[in-house]
């Protein structure tokens, strides 16, 4: 069976890697490499896929992780924890039209929103990192 401690280190490893994938699509189609921008693109939707079901089973089994930190670190974390999760819950219907107007290749419309939907997945992934970070090592519990 596998340990269900190890998940939110697994979700950060994905919204890393689903980054990074993001990050080098982009680059590729800037330099009109389409084809490689696709598989990109293609691969971080996949991960991010990966993550959502990897975060869900995490806290169906386990619940929230309470943070333990104090001060203004509290203020920081609740203010990047707030636009992560607005910010998420808005890129997915975008994130899934973008992918459906580039795999459709309708350039003009998936430039348009692809605009918008970047930058936020973006923001979305290294923000997930982030809370990891303050959650677990930043300001874990003492055990």
């Amino acid at each position: 069976m596998f340990p269900l401690d190890l998940l939110p280190t697994v979700n950060a490893l994905l919204n890393a890697t689903s980054a990074l994938l993001l990050v080098v699509g982009r680059s590729y189609v800037k330099r009109g490499m389409v084809q490689k921008h696709k598989a990109f693109m293609i691969s971080a939707f996949s991960v991010s896929i990966l993550f959502l079901v990897s975060y869900l089973v995490y806290h169906l089994h386990h619940g929230s992780q309470p943070f333990q930190g104090e001060g203004v670190v509290r203020f920081i974390y609740f203010g990047i924890l707030l636009s992560h999760t607005i910010l998420a819950a808005a890129v997915v219907p975008m994130v899934i039209v973008t992918l459906r107007r580039g795999l459709r290749r309708d350039d003009r419309l998936h430039k348009a929103i692809a605009k918008w939907t970047f930058p936020v997945w973006t923001y979305v992934s290294v923000t997930g990192v982030v809370i990891y970070v303050m959650l677990y090592h930043l300001c874990a519990p003492v055990t």
